[in-house]
């Protein structure tokens, strides 16, 4: 187990990202933030806002360390109380500005976690979804196809598995509705090895934009108008319920004593709420609830 080595690929994605989602966005640069954590560790986080493609484009690295894991992180692994613990990862999420491109997320991590006495407990975790707020099927079949490349080399299941593993966990119970098209999420592994867990989590974080960029560059120049925006404000709203409700990520960054600016990076910058909003019968908007937020084979359909 090599945990430097993490360290660093973590630090190049960061780059990478930054200078992928640059190639989109001519108005507006990343600005780095970095910082330290007083239990131990730190980070640098990178925000692009008000651009002419992105909204709002966070980008995190962070590495830090504690006495013992919060709750959040084990509370289906209760062996893991009272372990101090690295975790170590790159999280993003990216808000464009124009409605017909969807929302992204992805994250990468690892954790380590240890105790006098013990060898150390450590696994790989991440994946990424897709959030689109007008539906084109052609996006979403490029999305999952991606995420499929990105899996098949570790064999014919993992894409099926972190599928459904991603459709269950974005999924707002108190809504009864998905997040987004999903794409992929895993947690805990370490089964297959070191290498072979390190090596999966990199073919997840370089393969995200290849799966992000082409709908961007496809989509950032359609023509939209206010009823299109409205929508993608309200449709934020579930973001942001998801986020604050449900995200792990959010959870233990904010019960471990993480840096608020950092873990709150994520919401966008503006978003609403309208009381017992029903979009018209036959609309674009409707459509995106009855076909496309809802659990799909993307890849087995003839679509």
């Amino acid at each position: 187990m090599n945990s430097s080595e993490v360290e660093a690929y973590l630090k190049g994605l960061q780059d990478d990202i930054c200078q992928g989602l640059q190639t989109e966005e001519a108005s507006s640069g990343f600005t780095e933030d970095s910082w330290e954590r007083p239990e131990g560790g730190g980070g640098r986080s990178r925000v692009l806002e008000g651009g002419e493609t992105f909204e709002k484009a966070g980008v995190n690295f962070s590495h830090v360390r504690g006495a013992s894991l919060p709750a959040s992180a084990t509370a289906a692994r209760p062996e893991l109380q009272g372990r101090s613990f690295q975790a170590m990862g790159v999280s993003l999420v990216i808000h464009p500005v124009n409605p017909y491109v969807p929302t992204s997320h992805a994250n990468v991590r690892f954790f380590i976690a240890e105790k006098e006495g013990a060898p150390p407990v450590w696994w790989f975790g991440g994946g990424y979804d897709l959030t689109p707020y007008y539906g084109f099927e052609a996006d979403c079949r490029h999305w999952h196809e991606v995420a499929e490349r990105a899996c098949s080399p570790f064999g014919d299941d993992w894409y099926a598995e972190y599928k459904a593993w991603c459709d269950r966990y974005f999924h707002l119970p108190h809504r009864n509705e998905p997040r987004g098209i999903g794409g992929l999420f895993f947690d805990d592994l370490n089964k297959p090895g070191f290498e072979t867990s390190f090596a999966f989590m990199k073919a997840v974080g370089d393969s995200y934009l290849d799966a992000y960029l082409p709908i961007v560059s496809r989509r950032k120049l359609t023509h939209y108008g206010k009823r299109e925006r409205e929508w993608q404000l309200y449709r934020r709203g579930r973001y942001v319920e998801f986020n604050l409700v449900y995200d792990r990520g959010t959870l233990f960054g904010l019960q471990s004593g993480g840096r608020t600016e950092s873990i709150l990076m994520s919401l966008p910058p503006l978003v609403s709420w309208k009381y017992a909003y029903e979009p018209e019968p036959d609309s674009e908007e409707r459509k995106l609830l009855t076909d496309f937020l809802c659990d799909r084979d993307w890849l087995g359909e003839d679509l």
